[in-house]
Formats: structure tokens, C-alpha cells, sequence
């Protein structure tokens, strides 16, 4: 369960990194493949929106990145108690504000690795 426990938390960090990447370096060029409805003239403006939106993303990374390098087991499930209950509770907020395939996306996966580490 462990090792489920590890991907599930690196498949994580890494979505979370490619958000941050996403936001802060592509919002120009990426985003407005990804999202169509948004009009265009509004990627320039919310430049620094999304790039502020995708720190905040890195720093959910960072967090769980750190839990691999934690040694004493108590420290480590709380911190990656602590990142997955951020993320579970920023996909669940994105699902209800914005669209909810980012519930499943993001939430989703949280939740799981959450619900593993609370039975282990």
C-alpha cells in the first residue's frame, strides 16, 4: 500500500508541476487551446493572474515532493495529510467554481491517496 500510496502522491506533484508550467510559462500559447471559450483578447490581461494561480500550484508540488524526502514515518503522513487535503479541497472548490472535470482531475486523486493513507 506504501508504494500505491508514493505514485499516487508523485502522479500528483508532477500534475501540479505541469499547472504551474501551464499558468505561469504557457498561459499565452497553451491556454488558449485548452480554453477555447475563453476570449482571446483575455489571455494577455490575465497574464499575471494565472501565473500567480500556478505558484500557488508549485507550491502544492513542493509539498508533496517534500513527504518523499521525510524520514520519521508520523512527520511524513501528516504532511502528505496536509497537501493532499489542499489539493482535494482546491479541486473541489475548481469543480463548484469553474468546471467540475477538475474535480476528477484533481480532487479525485487527493481524495484516493487520502483515503489510503487513513486505512494504512
Amino acid at each position: 500500500m506504501e508504494v500505491l500510496i508514493k505514485i499516487l502522491i508523485g502522479i500528483i506533484a508532477v500534475f501540479h508541476l505541469y499547472i504551474l508550467w501551464f499558468e505561469m510559462f504557457a498561459w499565452e500559447t497553451r491556454g488558449r487551446k485548452v480554453f477555447r471559450n475563453f476570449p482571446s483578447d483575455l489571455f494577455p490581461k490575465t497574464k499575471t493572474l494565472a501565473a500567480n494561480q500556478g505558484l500557488y500550484n508549485g507550491f502544492l508540488a513542493a509539498g508533496l515532493i517534500w513527504t518523499f524526502f521525510i524520514s520519521n514515518l508520523e512527520w511524513r503522513t501528516n504532511i502528505s495529510i496536509f497537501f493532499l487535503a489542499c489539493v482535494a479541497i482546491a479541486g473541489i472548490y475548481g469543480a463548484y467554481s469553474a468546471s467540475k472535470k477538475i474535480f476528477f482531475v484533481q480532487g479525485l486523486p487527493a481524495i484516493i491517496a487520502l483515503v489510503l493513507i487513513l486505512l494504512k
